[in-house]
């Protein structure tokens, strides 16, 4: 059921809070005291309680022309507690814990409804500054500017307001420093085995690359049962860090391999190969 309104002393009422914010594209963010209006219809208010870093955000950090704006606040994978919830809204309450997305999910559409697509029809994913259904901020500085909106979610700042199309509710037991990755790096990469490259029981695997998104394409490889799983990269550090992360992987575990640029590998029979550099 939807939370009362007016539950809490803040709901339906602007916050004050603290932001990173990025005036212009790649200087400094700069930590502001901003202002954070109530959710309108199909939107809910969440205080982030953990945040991460993706290289997106980095990316559009130093974009100058569109679809960079600024000031922004940017951030988008992220772990929160719902704060407050807008009219029209069933799915989450007031205290859950919930993952903001930047793909959408109507639940109401035919591609949402399919089990062979996410790409939400009714609420497509673009990178825009504003809320996904009005086209408006939420966030305002003090002295009244707009603050723009980052993949829907904007999680550098203390509480946000996101379309309930773009919220996962989770299990609280999920440490936030582990929850905050499902909404991007974890989702890419445990998506690119499994739905993407469709990765057979039995099959060998191969990647390139050990960030977070190749480490999370690792696990959504053994769990679609490959029998061989082969992690690349130049970077040796990355090798005691895979080794701690599949160390109680049941089955195969991943095996690595340091290589040069000019190196070659002399394999010839993995079935899948995911570059994730």
């Amino acid at each position: 059921m939807a939370m009362e309104a007016g539950k809490l002393p803040t709901a339906g009422k602007p916050i004050r809070c603290r932001a990173a914010v990025s005036r212009k594209p790649g200087e400094p963010l700069v930590i502001e005291e901003v202002m954070v209006d109530p959710p309108m219809p199909h939107e809910v208010r969440i205080r982030i309680i953990c945040t991460s870093l993706c290289h997106s955000d980095i990316t559009f950090w130093k974009m100058k022309d569109p679809p960079g704006c600024f000031p922004r606040i940017f951030g988008h994978e992220a772990v929160g507690i719902v704060e407050s919830i807008g009219e029209n809204v069933d799915e989450v309450t007031e205290g859950d814990v919930v993952v903001p997305t930047f793909m959408s999910d109507c639940g109401e559409c035919a591609d949402c409804k399919s089990k062979k697509s996410n790409l939400c029809s009714k609420l497509p994913f673009k990178v825009s500054p504003w809320m996904p259904r009005y086209e408006t901020s939420r966030f305002k500085d003090l002295n009244g500017e707009v603050l723009y909106h980052f993949l829907f979610v904007s999680s550098f700042i203390e509480y946000t307001v996101v379309d309930v199309a773009h919220l996962t509710k989770i299990d609280p037991a999920i440490p936030p420093n582990r929850a905050c990755l499902i909404g991007c790096g974890v989702s890419t990469g445990v998506g690119a085995a499994w739905r993407t490259a469709n990765v057979e029981a039995g099959s060998t695997v191969a990647i390139f690359g050990l960030g977070s998104i190749g480490l999370a394409v690792a696990e959504g490889a053994r769990l679609c049962g490959a029998a061989r799983i082969i992690g690349v990269d130049t970077n040796p550090d990355k090798f005691e860090i895979v080794s701690s992360c599949h160390s109680s992987c049941r089955g195969n575990r991943l095996q690595v391999q340091m290589i040069d640029k000019e190196a070659k590998l002399g394999l010839r029979s993995w079935q899948v190969h995911v570059q994730s550099l």
